[in-house]
């Protein structure tokens, strides 16, 4: 036995208080308290973890809205109603009319060139080009 807890990493000390005691006090309130949880949940499916912390401390319990969050999660408990949230907002509707009436739309990438404003004034009165075939600028 002495090799087999060498090999793994822990002592034969370790090994025979587990062997003794193979479930420990915390994992036994935990599976309590996830039943308790089931329990409450079925009673309300429609409030979250925060909720199901309030019940626990009006039942008697004592335990931090972190420590339900992970039991919650361990058990795979969960609030009915979940709204996803929208990580932006879709496009409205024009500001105004198109009046320039210009396509910017494409086919394939690199097909639409800015080309019809080739020509810009410059300040010594010489028009200069705006833009080439590989880059604005």
């Amino acid at each position: 036995m002495a090799v087999t807890c060498r090999v793994l990493g822990f002592s034969t000390q370790a090994y025979y208080k587990w062997l003794k005691n193979p479930v420990s006090a915390r994992e036994i309130e935990e599976q309590e308290l996830i039943g308790k949880l089931h329990e409450l949940h079925e009673e309300d499916p429609e409030g979250g973890y925060r909720v199901l912390a309030d019940d626990l401390e009006d039942a008697g319990y004592q335990v931090s809205e972190r420590r339900v969050w992970r039991l919650c999660r361990k058990a795979g408990i969960r609030s009915v109603i979940s709204k996803r949230q929208r990580k932006y907002s879709p496009a409205g509707p024009p500001v105004h009319d198109d009046l320039v009436q210009r396509n910017f739309t494409a086919e394939q990438p690199n097909q639409l060139w800015l080309t019809d404003n080739a020509l810009a004034p410059h300040e010594r009165r010489k028009a200069v080009p705006v833009c080439d075939q590989r880059r604005v600028q």
